[in-house]
């Protein structure tokens, strides 16, 4: 089985360096010729299904891989970002500026980072996605699988998957929009063959 793995195209907010967690700003020009891009790449394999995260953002990126193709679409409430509290819609150096720790350890520290009310600690974003995952593994279904979410919860996936410990979740390369990743499930093990590709995009 291959499971091929996508962070949703650039959004406005993005532009604006806000965050997004569960709540949503629309794609860009860019972040929609990404998707394209990236569909063009991946109309050579014969995908059987896409599970989408439920966020806006990534079902329209969804849409526009699939194309004009006849496959199914899984919506996942468990694919979606990691809910970021109080931090949501708001520029970075605002949140820097008035939590400075919890800021410095969510960047730097991710196994000591405690999110502030109503946010999520990136443990829980790695059980509920993993479990997605684990999922559409066991059930052994499907040979092609295409996986739109976002970039801290793709993380968390590849991390878990390429038994990385949650400190070291910023270790590996920043995940660009529609950059394509992979997990491949062989009778021999789980392994990731490659991680945040962009040579569709270059």
């Amino acid at each position: 089985m291959n499971i091929y793995l996508t962070r949703h195209g650039q959004t406005e907010w993005n532009t604006q360096g806000r965050l997004q967690g569960w709540q949503n700003s629309p794609l860009t020009e860019k972040g929609r010729k990404d998707a394209k891009l990236l569909g063009e790449r991946l109309s050579k394999i014969p995908l059987d299904i896409i599970y989408s995260s439920s966020s806006q953002r990534a079902l329209d990126t969804a849409k526009i891989i699939k194309g004009n193709r006849n496959i199914e679409t899984i919506i996942d409430d468990n694919l979606r970002e990691i809910n970021m509290g109080p931090w949501e819609g708001r520029i970075l150096e605002e949140i820097e500026k008035e939590n400075p720790v919890e800021y410095f350890n969510y960047w730097n520290a991710p196994h000591l980072y405690v999110p502030l009310k109503g946010g999520e600690y990136f443990e829980d974003v790695q059980k509920r996605s993993v479990a997605v995952i684990d999922k559409i593994i066991k059930e052994g279904k499907y040979k092609n699988v295409l996986v739109v979410t976002h970039g801290i919860t793709l993380k968390n996936i590849l991390n878990y998957y390429d038994n990385k410990a949650m400190e070291n979740l910023w270790d590996t390369p920043f995940i660009q929009g529609t950059s394509l990743s992979k997990i491949e499930v062989r009778d021999e093990g789980i392994h990731v063959p490659f991680f945040g590709d962009t040579s569709h995009l270059e």
